[in-house]
């Protein structure tokens, strides 16, 4: 199957088309819903073509990290559940899924989406924010799925009180505090072609992967996969395209979330 995929796939390729009429640097059609888990602090559900994800924020009371008493914390993760391609099991964590949170929490931390700072309570007493990424179907890049799907959720989330040693999360609560907003772009290397937003296809044959993270101004994290290699040049191209698109992606996150 792998093989007659590949073989169908490069041969669209040459013809200078993708499967469904896309061009090389195109992304499928993408969707944000926010608010879609009532009881979540935060919550977002992303559709990028037939990949579909959901986060859902929780924050809970917690301690502070031994280096950093004064900030509250961040903690992500991801599930890849079976109803979402064959091949997912349930049980511990798979080497995919710690991946794909640590790619989508590395963009977050970095452009300072979470200010962890307004999570501080006290003295050894901090709010965590938990951000859990949930795949429902699998067509391929789940990075940035995962990634317009944890902005979103964080963006329109709402703060919890703690007042008299309770936590409060109903009534008139105001948004979490946030920073900027990333998001990130998901490159494969299939043959000599690089292609955006790949999907489960062609992330089935391809050498190389690359996902790029950025906000308005400044790259913020790289993750490469596979075996494959870029050239300087393909890599400066492709940060150059992330730029490019990122806006875009910006804009349907605030649109999302209301601002």
């Amino acid at each position: 199957m792998i093989a007659e995929n590949e073989e169908y796939i490069l041969e669209l390729l040459g013809k200078g088309v993708r499967e469904h009429d896309r061009d090389r640097m195109q992304y499928r059609d993408i969707k944000i819903q926010t608010g879609t888990i009532p009881h979540a602090e935060g919550s977002a559900m992303v559709d990028i073509g037939n990949t579909k994800v959901l986060v859902g924020v929780k924050l809970d009371i917690g301690t502070p990290l031994k280096d950093k008493p004064d900030e509250g914390a961040l903690v992500t993760s991801a599930e890849l559940l079976p109803l979402a391609n064959a091949e997912y099991e349930t049980g511990p964590p798979s080497p995919e899924s710690i991946e794909f949170a640590r790619v989508v929490d590395r963009g977050i931390r970095a452009a300072g989406v979470v200010d962890t700072d307004a999570l501080f309570i006290e003295k050894d007493k901090v709010w965590t924010a938990y951000v859990d990424i949930y795949v429902l179907n699998y067509d391929g890049n789940l990075f940035d799925a995962g990634t317009l799907a944890s902005v979103s959720a964080l963006l329109s989330a709402r703060m919890p009180k703690y007042e008299d040693e309770k936590v409060i999360r109903e009534g008139n609560l105001g948004k979490l505090k946030t920073g900027g907003i990333v998001t990130s772009c998901t490159f494969a290397k299939v043959g000599k072609n690089i292609l955006l937003d790949p999907n489960a296809n062609e992330e089935r044959i391809m050498a190389g992967r690359l996902t790029i993270a950025n906000d308005e101004s400044v790259l913020r994290a790289m993750q490469k996969g596979e075996s494959g290699s870029f050239s300087y040049k393909e890599l400066t191209e492709l940060v150059d395209a992330t730029f490019d698109n990122s806006k875009r992606l910006r804009d349907m996150i605030k649109g999302a979330v209301g601002d």
